[in-house]
């Protein structure tokens, strides 16, 4: 048997590059080479630069959400002395935490206004958020002893016509809690009035949204003294975000629930693991259609061997063996095809990823080239696929070309 099947390619390969062999087929077979080869890189080009978006999307995100994040189960907000702080501290993976106050309020710049959520943040914040990577303009710092700031998005810098941090000043109004009364609007907001002191560039959702201060300003203007609306935590690198998260709950009892960023984005990241098997079974479509030149070939390099079949017969060759010099033959020219198209895709997306030469043309973009990752798992997908596809098409198309002389 394994005679047979070493000389099946030996023919196979034969029929491919034998120098003698200058016809049409040889042509055509060459063009199956290459239309296989094409859409193979597509898929690896494709799934690396979705990886890259993904990547950036989540960088951009861990600007704003946290490791594990510690919520009350009932209510907005929670008092601060609720929670065992130092307890939280000795929790091994746990690197730092921090109290955070958010809410919706009404921005104000001369005669511009904008909404947005003002998230009171207090001094630990830095250590949980590297948010000093972000600032374009001034700093991050919402407090500068009693001095209160604020640091605002790019986008929202814009929608109030901010264009420089010397007069900058911006009016925060709150609904006021407990009383509105129709006769006297204005005294049913908390109205505080503080220059920025930074501007942070993320994307323009994020700075469309997000709007920091000081969890003791924040406090003021929502009436919510000594109260907090969350509690993040940054994690020690390498530790196990699950393993943290059970540990986090056990300290912070059945009044609160945690949940790691993943979580809290959920139906976001699962829209994208479907987006991304999505734009993988399109190009894998594609895949099929391209691979019908290699029927195209088989069947012609079939006919046009149609004297060495008689031949091969002559000397004792049965279907079988016939069957599979031919399925050889497509596997030879897919095998080719894949492997020229892995080489070109892997290589194009490892130059991209490592040196970015192909920039986006946008200015206000978080990265100057396009993101790419290429991870082995998708190629590992393409590879499987792939496999499968030129297996099935090589062995309907022979089969149906080479019928047994009994059957004739």
């Amino acid at each position: 048997m394994n005679r047979r099947a070493v000389l099946a390619r030996y023919f196979a390969r034969r029929y491919l590059f034998s120098p003698q062999s200058r016809s049409v087929v040889n042509l055509i077979s060459g063009l199956s080479v290459v239309s296989v080869a094409v859409p193979v890189a597509a898929m690896i080009i494709l799934l690396s630069v979705f990886n890259g978006f993904e990547s950036l999307v989540k960088s951009m995100y861990s600007a704003f959400d946290a490791d594990l994040t510690v919520m009350p189960r009932r209510g907005r907000t929670f008092l601060q002395e609720s929670v065992d702080t130092a307890a939280l501290r000795r929790v091994e993976g746990v690197a730092a935490i921090s109290f955070l106050l958010e809410q919706s309020a009404l921005l104000e710049h001369g005669d511009r206004q904008a909404t947005a959520t003002v998230r009171g943040v207090d001094d630990a914040y830095g250590s949980v958020f590297p948010l000093g990577e972000a600032v374009s303009s001034g700093e991050w710092r919402v407090r500068l002893g009693d001095l209160e700031r604020l640091v605002i998005g790019q986008s929202m810098a814009w929608s109030l016509n901010i264009r420089s941090l010397a007069d900058a000043d911006v009016t925060l109004y709150a609904v006021r809690r407990g009383s509105f009364s129709t006769l006297l609007p204005i005294d049913n907001y908390t109205r505080r009035t503080e220059p920025v002191g930074g501007v942070y560039t993320l994307d323009l959702d994020t700075e469309r949204t997000y709007v920091l201060s000081s969890l003791r300003l924040a406090q003021e203007l929502f009436g919510y003294p000594g109260r907090a609306s969350s509690l993040v935590l940054r994690l020690t690198p390498g530790a196990d975000a699950s393993d943290v998260r059970r540990a986090v709950a056990a300290v912070t009892g059945e009044e609160f629930t945690v949940r790691t960023r993943d979580e809290l984005r959920a139906s976001y990241y699962r829209i994208m693991t479907y987006e991304k098997w999505g734009i993988f079974f399109i190009a894998l479509l594609v895949l099929l259609v391209a691979s019908f030149s290699v029927v195209g070939a088989l069947s012609m390099l079939i006919v046009e061997k149609q004297d060495d079949i008689l031949t091969l017969r002559a000397l004792g060759a049965d279907t079988d063996f016939l069957r599979s010099v031919f399925r050889a033959e497509g596997y030879l020219i897919c095998a080719l095809g894949g492997a020229i198209g892995l080489l070109l895709g892997v290589g194009a997306s490892l130059i991209q990823q490592h040196f970015g030469l192909i920039e986006i043309p946008a200015e206000t973009f978080l990265t100057k080239s396009y993101p790419v990752e290429f991870r082995f798992a998708d190629l590992l997908a393409v590879v499987a696929a792939f496999s499968a596809v030129a297996v099935f098409l090589s062995h309907v198309t022979v089969r149906s070309m080479i019928k047994n002389p009994a059957r004739k």
